[in-house]
Parts: C-alpha cells; structure tokens; sequence
C-alpha cells in the first residue's frame, strides 16, 4: 500500500500522481457507475412495467421511482462528503467512506432485485442511492486531495472514461444477465470487486485529530450553503453543470420507451445497449485528450462552451430526425461533446473549490448538480411525454436546456 504523509490531508497537491493511482480511482468510480447505470437504463424500467398497478403508466411509476432515489441523493452526497472530511482514520478520510458505500450498495442491489410492489422498488432503490453516493463523495473528493490542479483534466478525463464504461457495462451486465435478479447481482458484484485496487493499494492522506475542528449542529448544518454571492464564480460552475445534465438526464429517462413506442424498434432492450455504445466509442475518443487538451492549454470554459453547444444539437437532432439512423447519429454526436464536458467541467469544478478542509463537503455539493437532474427531469418529462407533444417536445426542450447551460459558463471570471 502506497503511503502519505499524515500531514498532507490539508495541503494543496503538488506532486503527479501515477498511473497505477489514476487507474484504481477510476475502476472504482466506474465500478459505482455499474451500479447505478446498470438499473437506471434497463432493470428499473423493466421492473416498472411489471410492477405498475392497474391504472398508473409504467412511464409514471419509473418517474416517481427514480425522481425519490434522486432525492435521496441530492442528501447524501454532500452529507457523506463532510463526513469524510471530518473522518480521521489510519485509512485515510477517504477509504472507510468507498468501502462501506459499496458493501452497502451490493447489499442494497440485491434487495432491490425481489422487489415485490412498487413501494418495495422505491425504497430499495432509495437505499442504493444513500450507500453509493457516500462511496462516490469519497471518489470525487479524493481528486482536489492528490492531484495537482495543472493535472486534473487528465485525471478528470479518465474518471470519465471509467464512469461512461460503467453505464455501458452496467447495461451489457443488466442485458445479457439474463433476467432482472439475474442483472442486479451482476451489477453488485462487479460494484464490490471494482473498488478493490483502489483501496488495498492506495492510501490516502489521513487527517491529523488536531486538524479536525470542533463538531457543532448549527454549523454544521450552516456549510452546506455555498452562497453564489460570495462564491459566484462557483455558482455559475455549478448553473452550467445542473442544466447540461438536466438535458441529458431527458435524454436517458425515456430511452428505452422512446425506440419502443416512438421508433418501434424491435428489440428496444438490444437498442438501448447499441445507442449506449455507439454514445461510449465517441465518449471514449474525446474524454481523455478533451482533458489533456485543457490541461496544456491551461484553460477551461472554451471547451465546455463548446461541448454543450455540440450536446445542444445532438439532442435536437432526436426531437428532429426521429428515427433509427438518427438516434445512432445523435448518440454519436453527443458522446462527442459529452466526452470534453467531463473531463473539463470536472477540472473547472475542482478549480473553484473554497477551502481543502471541505473537500468532500464542496464537492458533494457540486454533485448535486448531478443528481438534483434526476428529480427534476421525470418530473418535467412525464407531461411532456404524456400530455404537450410527445417525445419530439421532451427532447426539443431538452436541447435548450443544455444550450442555455452552455452559455452560462461564460459567467465564470476566475478561470480561464
């Protein structure tokens, strides 16, 4: 095991970190992914078919399924964030947090695999929402504490790639398994084994028990607020961030039903794993060397200016050009732009964080942006499916959305 320096938790990151380290931390975030994605784009949809009582759509169950595990989620994160950050541990701040999350989040996939009503559905995948988001707080904060700022487009590129691969194995497991059960335990099992490297080979920086301040509930509480005020450049960061995957959470929700019941493709679950890995192949060519790009330039905002105006047209072109050949174009193309907004908006992200003891705090806060997408876009696209037009609506409104996200990163003054 790789080990630091007890004093380095609070220090600023100098020194590159190596490949090995880059490849463990990115297994084990795209190890979470399998186990989120793997659900999200085929096991929850089918169990919302089976499940859904006389008189309610399935669409309507998935809606308020995933939008109660978003909730859970837009808690989580940052609470496990800064408990991680106050954890002091011959592990590390980090390590305790990935391996209960994972352990939990197995226990949870299983759970959620014998769901029997749609209640049982909606916790069990409430309670895999809680387990992984404290095992992927800890990932996350885990970049701002050993890489050095001039290499975490590269870093941010890679834990992209892992994390698009993760939807894709998450997909592949949970269609080949061979049944619902079947791809849960798949899932869970790839979760647990994919965070092994990291945590058996890498040590993070442990915190010093008089560096840990003092617990109180009233400011405890009061962190959580980041106010734009006093961090705008932060609160432009996070606007862009929330909208941009605002339009792809529309993108994915309704994936499945869109081939089915829109295209009339003939096996919509095979469809759903060609478009995701169509939309992984052009992720993959563009999500590492958008980073590096970023990295030796020494800028951020172009690059996700850009790529959410490439996002922007992608999704048009579903609400445009709605047929087989089209989806394949705009997944393509959206991988494209998607691949360079991962890597360099997790960059900029990481660049306007305020202070080195709320880390993890910060940057839980930050993935709300990611997860608040997942309550708000059932609940947009549900009437726009079922009562304002249709899928050629959901997915017009969804390309505006990830325009206006675009542009709002020009907002930003503190990085270039």
């Amino acid at each position: 095991m790789t080990a630091t320096p007890v004093d380095d938790a609070l220090s600023e990151p100098a020194g590159r970190v190596g490949r090995s380290w880059t490849a463990a931390l990115s297994l084990a975030n795209g190890a979470i992914w399998v186990g989120w994605y793997g659900p999200l784009q085929i096991l929850l949809a089918l169990q919302a078919q089976d499940l859904a009582p006389a008189g309610t759509s399935k669409e309507t169950v998935l809606a308020w399924v995933t939008g109660a595990g978003a909730v859970v989620s837009l808690a989580s994160n940052p609470l496990f964030g800064a408990l991680s950050d106050r954890t002091v541990s011959r592990f590390g701040r980090r390590t305790p947090w990935i391996v209960a999350g994972t352990v939990g989040g197995a226990a949870a996939l299983l759970l959620l695999s014998a769901a029997g009503s749609v209640w049982w559905m909606a916790a069990g995948w409430c309670l895999v929402q809680l387990t992984l988001n404290a095992a992927f707080a800890a990932v996350t904060a885990a970049v701002p504490d050993r890489v050095p700022r001039l290499q975490r487009g590269a870093v941010g590129g890679w834990l992209g790639a892992a994390q698009i691969l993760g939807v894709v194995v998450g997909t592949g497991l949970a269609t080949a398994a061979g049944g619902v059960g079947a791809g849960y335990a798949a899932c869970a099992v790839f979760t647990l084994a994919g965070v092994l490297p990291y945590v058996l080979r890498h040590r993070d920086p442990r915190l010093a028990p008089r560096d840990r301040p003092p617990f109180a509930w009233r400011s405890f509480a009061r962190s959580f607020w980041l106010s734009p005020r006093r961090y705008p450049d932060l609160g432009w960061a996070w606007l862009t961030r929330f909208l941009i995957n605002l339009s792809n959470a529309l993108v994915l929700l309704y994936l499945l039903y869109y081939l089915r019941d829109r295209l009339h493709y003939p096996d919509p679950d095979e469809g759903v794993l060609i478009l995701t890995a169509v939309n992984g192949v052009t992720l993959l060519a563009t999500v590492v060397v958008g980073g590096v790009w970023s990295d030796r330039v020494g800028r951020r905002k172009p690059f996700v200016l850009w790529s959410g105006v490439l996002m922007a047209v992608a999704t048009a072109l579903l609400s445009g050009w709605q047929t087989w050949p089209g989806a394949i174009v705009a997944a393509a193309v959206l991988g494209v732009g998607f691949g360079v907004f991962t890597s360099v908006d997790f960059a900029l992200m990481t660049d306007v964080l305020p202070k080195a003891m709320d880390r993890g705090k910060d940057m839980g806060v930050i993935n709300i942006a990611n997860s608040l997408p997942q309550v708000a876009a059932p609940a947009l696209a549900a009437p726009l499916v079922t009562h304002l037009g249709g899928y050629r609506v959901l997915y017009l409104v969804a390309a505006g959305i990830g325009l206006a996200g675009a542009l709002l990163v020009t907002r930003i003054r503190g990085v270039e």
